[in-house]
Protein backbone atom coordinates (compact mmCIF):
# COMPACT_ATOMS: atom_id res chain seq x y z
CA UNK A 1 0.00 0.00 0.00
CA UNK A 2 1.03 3.53 -0.67
CA UNK A 3 1.58 6.21 1.58
CA UNK A 4 -0.97 8.89 2.06
CA UNK A 5 1.10 12.31 2.18
CA UNK A 6 -1.00 15.78 3.65
CA UNK A 7 0.02 18.76 2.43
CA UNK A 8 -0.35 22.01 4.69
CA UNK A 9 -0.87 25.25 2.77
CA UNK A 10 -0.68 28.71 4.61
CA UNK A 11 -2.67 30.71 2.57
CA UNK A 12 -5.44 30.18 -0.07
CA UNK A 13 -4.57 29.60 -3.63
CA UNK A 14 -7.62 32.02 -5.02
CA UNK A 15 -6.48 34.46 -2.58
CA UNK A 16 -3.83 37.39 -3.44
CA UNK A 17 -3.10 40.47 -2.44
CA UNK A 18 -4.42 43.69 -4.40
CA UNK A 19 -2.87 47.33 -4.45
CA UNK A 20 -6.07 49.53 -4.80
CA UNK A 21 -6.19 53.36 -6.05
CA UNK A 22 -8.51 55.59 -4.64
CA UNK A 23 -9.15 58.69 -6.71
CA UNK A 24 -12.27 61.32 -6.05
CA UNK A 25 -14.76 58.77 -6.12
CA UNK A 26 -13.47 56.52 -8.02
CA UNK A 27 -11.63 52.89 -6.97
CA UNK A 28 -9.67 50.75 -9.18
CA UNK A 29 -7.70 47.97 -8.48
CA UNK A 30 -4.41 49.14 -9.65
CA UNK A 31 -1.81 45.79 -9.64
CA UNK A 32 -2.43 42.56 -7.80
CA UNK A 33 0.45 40.34 -5.77
CA UNK A 34 0.57 36.55 -4.19
CA UNK A 35 2.33 38.01 -1.40
CA UNK A 36 1.44 41.00 1.18
CA UNK A 37 5.07 41.90 1.13
CA UNK A 38 4.95 42.14 -3.06
CA UNK A 39 1.63 44.66 -2.01
CA UNK A 40 3.15 46.62 0.13
CA UNK A 41 6.09 47.53 -1.58
CA UNK A 42 4.26 48.53 -4.78
CA UNK A 43 2.18 50.46 -2.80
CA UNK A 44 4.70 52.73 -0.51
CA UNK A 45 5.93 53.14 -4.10
CA UNK A 46 2.67 53.93 -5.70
CA UNK A 47 2.17 56.76 -2.69
CA UNK A 48 5.90 58.17 -3.37
CA UNK A 49 5.15 58.94 -6.99
CA UNK A 50 2.30 60.67 -5.92
CA UNK A 51 3.62 62.70 -3.30
CA UNK A 52 6.39 63.86 -5.96
CA UNK A 53 3.44 64.82 -8.20
CA UNK A 54 1.81 66.42 -5.84
CA UNK A 55 2.15 70.46 -6.37
CA UNK A 56 1.58 69.25 -10.07
CA UNK A 57 -1.89 67.60 -9.59
CA UNK A 58 -2.81 70.43 -6.71
CA UNK A 59 -1.76 73.02 -9.55
CA UNK A 60 -4.07 71.14 -12.35
CA UNK A 61 -6.83 70.69 -9.87
CA UNK A 62 -6.50 66.97 -10.22
CA UNK A 63 -7.62 64.60 -7.48
CA UNK A 64 -5.24 62.94 -5.58
CA UNK A 65 -5.03 59.28 -5.69
CA UNK A 66 -4.37 57.17 -2.49
CA UNK A 67 -3.57 53.79 -2.49
CA UNK A 68 -3.44 50.59 0.15
CA UNK A 69 -3.76 47.49 0.10
CA UNK A 70 -6.40 44.45 0.58
CA UNK A 71 -6.87 41.11 -0.02
CA UNK A 72 -8.48 40.00 -3.29
CA UNK A 73 -9.77 36.89 -5.48
CA UNK A 74 -8.63 36.67 -8.49
CA UNK A 75 -12.36 35.29 -9.49
CA UNK A 76 -13.50 39.28 -8.61
CA UNK A 77 -11.63 40.69 -11.16
CA UNK A 78 -13.24 42.23 -14.06
CA UNK A 79 -12.94 40.37 -17.61
CA UNK A 80 -11.33 43.39 -19.35
CA UNK A 81 -9.25 44.26 -16.49
CA UNK A 82 -5.90 45.52 -16.60
CA UNK A 83 -2.57 46.82 -14.46
CA UNK A 84 -3.10 50.66 -13.66
CA UNK A 85 -0.04 52.29 -15.00
CA UNK A 86 2.35 53.81 -11.92
CA UNK A 87 2.18 57.26 -13.08
CA UNK A 88 -1.59 56.50 -14.57
CA UNK A 89 -3.59 59.63 -12.32
CA UNK A 90 -1.42 61.98 -14.68
CA UNK A 91 -2.85 60.63 -17.85
CA UNK A 92 -6.28 60.64 -15.94
CA UNK A 93 -6.61 56.68 -16.04
CA UNK A 94 -7.35 56.79 -11.84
Amino acid sequence: MGKVVTFRTTARRDESWAVVAFSGRGTRIASIYPTRAAAEADCEWRNRQVAAYRNFLERNEIAIPRHTIRPYRRADLPRAWRPLPALGFLHGQC
